[in-house]
C-alpha cells in the first residue's frame, strides 16, 4: 500500500489515519520515499525536515492510541497528514531562505500564523518548497537552491511564485501545500502543473505585519490536488486574527449546495483584450462547454480590466520599496522592483487608488448579473525552464517580465477569490488551468463552481510521468 499512498488524496489519507487503517508514520515515509525518488528531479522541496516529521507522525499515532485526548492529543482536520510549506513563510527552528542568498542561513524563532494554523489542525510539516527571492514573480529560481523544474515536462518552468508547491503536488512528494499569491503565484503555478490553487479573499486568511499591515494585494492560501482537499486546507488556515486589520469575522463553511446548474457564468477568453497563445487559448476555450452541459448558463463578456494595469504595478512597486528597499545584494527581480518603487510619486497613489476604486465598483455592477467570471489563468503554457521569463506571445514582443502575468494580477486588483483549476493539456502534453473568479467574499461559491467543473472533466487525474 505504501506505493500508493502518496497520490491518495489528503481528505483520503485523513480518513484513513483518524481509523486507524493506516498510520500517519507510514504515510509519512511512503511521501518521504517519494521525495527521495523524485525530487531530485524536479527540485520542488529545498528543505527536509525528515527526522523532525518522523518524530511528529509518531506523535500523532499516539494521540490516537490514547483516543484523541485534549491539549496535545487533539485530533484535528488535518492529523498525520503530510504538508510543505512555502520558503516565503517562517517556521520556527526549520531554515527559510525566502529564496534570497541574503538569508540563505536564516531559522526563524516563530511560527508565521498559517503554520500555528497548520499544526493546531495536526497537519505534520515535511519542509519548505522552492519559490523565487521573496517571491518575485512567476517562475520559481533562485541563487540559493536554483530552479524547480514541472513533473509534466521536466525541461519546463512550473511557474512561480508557489511553484515549488504545486510541483511537490504534482509530483506525488505531498498531499497538501501552502502558497501566497500577489500576482497570481498561487494560480499561475496551479494552472502549470496541474492542480488547484486558491487565491482567498482578502482577509480570510490573515498576515499580519509591522510594515504593510493594510496591503491588500499579497495574501497567503491553500494548493492541493483536488478542489476537496484545496477546502480542507483552506478551513484549517482561514480565520480571524485581530493582528490583521482587515481580517474577516465570517467562519468560512463550503457551500452545501452541488453544481453549477442555474448559475450565471461570464466567460472571457482574453479578459479584454491580452494576448492569449494559442495553445493555451485552445485548451481555455473548452471550458465554456462544460459548463453548459453541468446546467449554467454561460455568455461570452467584453471586458475593460485596463485601471488594474496601473494599480497593480503602483502598489506592488510601493509595497516592494517598503518591504525591501533597505536591502543590498537583491537579485536583479526584486532589485527593479525595488528601482520601481523609488519612483512612485504621491499623485501616482493617486491615481492607481481613484483607478483601483472605479474598478471595484464597476465590477460590483457586473457580479450582479452574474455569479462568476471564468478565463484562462496564464496567458502562456510552461515555458522553457532556462528562460527567465515569457518575452513575447504569439510573436508580440512584452516590454518586461511582468506584462505576461496580466491574467493573474489583473484579477488580484479586484479583491475576488480566484481559483485555477486544471483544464486541460495542450498538444505536447502541458497543464493548462481555468481561472474562476467571483465576487468578493464568495469564496465557498468559486470552490463549489472549481470543484463541478473538476468532477465533470477530470483533468486533475491525469498524472505526470516521472
Amino acid at each position: 500500500m505504501s506505493d500508493e499512498l502518496h497520490y491518495l488524496t489528503a481528505t483520503e489519507l485523513a480518513r484513513l489515519i483518524r481509523s486507524r487503517q493506516v498510520s500517519a508514520v507510514e504515510v509519512l515515509q511512503a511521501h518521504l520515499d517519494r521525495i527521495e525518488q523524485v525530487n531530485p528531479q524536479v527540485n520542488a522541496i529545498v528543505t527536509l525536515v525528515a527526522e523532525r516529521a518522523i518524530e511528529a507522525a509518531k506523535a500523532a499515532d499516539a494521540a490516537l492510541s490514547k483516543g484523541g485526548e485534549a491539549g496535545e492529543g487533539r485530533i484535528g482536520a488535518l492529523h498525520g497528514v503530510p504538508v510543505a510549506h512555502k520558503d516565503l513563510v517562517d517556521t520556527a527552528g526549520i531554515r527559510t531562505t525566502y529564496g534570497s542568498p541574503l538569508f540563505a542561513d536564516n531559522v526563524p524563532e516563530q511560527d508565521a500564523v498559517i503554520i500555528q494554523r497548520l499544526r493546531a489542525a495536526g497537519a505534520v510539516t515535511v519542509g519548505k518548497t522552492n519559490t523565487p527571492e521573496f517571491g518575485t514573480g512567476s517562475h520559481t529560481v533562485n541563487e540559493v537552491f536554483g530552479a524547480t523544474r514541472n513533473p509534466y515536462d521536466l525541461s519546463k518552468s512550473a511557474g512561480g511564485s508557489s511553484g515549488g508547491a504545486a510541483a511537490a503536488l504534482a509530483a506525488g512528494l505531498v498531499p497538501l501545500a501552502d502558497g501566497s499569491d500577489m500576482g497570481g503565484s498561487l494560480r499561475n503555478p496551479a494552472s502549470f502543473c496541474n492542480v488547484v490553487g486558491l487565491r482567498p479573499t482578502p482577509g480570510r486568511v490573515p498576515s499580519p505585519s509591522e510594515t504593510a499591515a493594510w496591503y491588500t494585494l499579497s495574501v497567503s492560501g491553500p494548493m492541493a490536488r483536488t478542489v476537496e482537499d484545496a477546502t480542507l486546507l483552506f478551513g484549517a488556515i482561514a480565520g480571524f486574527d485581530r493582528r490583521s486589520p482587515y481580517s474577516i469575522k465570517e467562519v468560512f463553511a463550503p457551500e452545501p449546495e452541488q453544481g453549477v446548474a442555474g448559475l450565471r457564468v461570464a466567460w472571457s477568453p482574453d479578459l479584454g483584450g491580452l494576448p492569449v497563445d494559442v495553445r493555451t487559448a485552445a485548451v481555455t476555450a473548452t471550458a465554456p462547454g462544460v459548463f453548459e452541459r453541468l446546467g449554467a448558463h454561460v455568455e461570452q463578456v467584453e471586458l475593460d480590466l485596463t485601471d488594474a494595469e496601473d494599480a497593480f504595478r503602483t502598489y506592488r512597486a510601493w509595497y516592494y520599496l517598503l518591504s525591501h528597499g533597505d536591502k543590498t545584494g537583491l537579485g536583479p527581480n526584486t532589485a527593479w522592483n525595488v528601482e520601481q518603487g523609488r519612483k512612485v510619486t504621491g499623485a501616482d497613489l493617486v491615481r492607481a487608488e481613484v483607478a483601483r476604486s472605479r474598478l471595484y465598483q464597476r465590477m460590483a455592477v457586473f457580479f450582479d448579473t452574474y455569479d462568476v467570471l471564468i478565463a484562462p489563468v496564464s496567458q502562456v503554457p510552461p515555458f522553457p525552464v532556462e528562460h527567465p521569463h515569457v518575452s513575447e506571445i504569439n510573436g508580440q514582443e512584452l516590454p518586461d517580465y511582468l506584462t505576461w502575468m496580466r491574467s493573474a494580477y489583473w484579477i488580484s486588483v479586484l479583491h475576488s477569490p480566484a481559483a485555477s483549476v486544471p483544464a486541460g493539456f495542450t498538444e505536447d502534453g502541458l497543464p493548462v488551468g481555468v481561472q474562476i473568479i467571483g465576487r468578493p467574499f464568495e469564496d465557498a461559491r468559486v470552490l463549489r463552481v472549481a470543484r463541478a467543473f473538476e468532477e465533470a472533466t477530470g483533468h486533475g487525474l491525469r498524472r505526470p510521468p516521472l
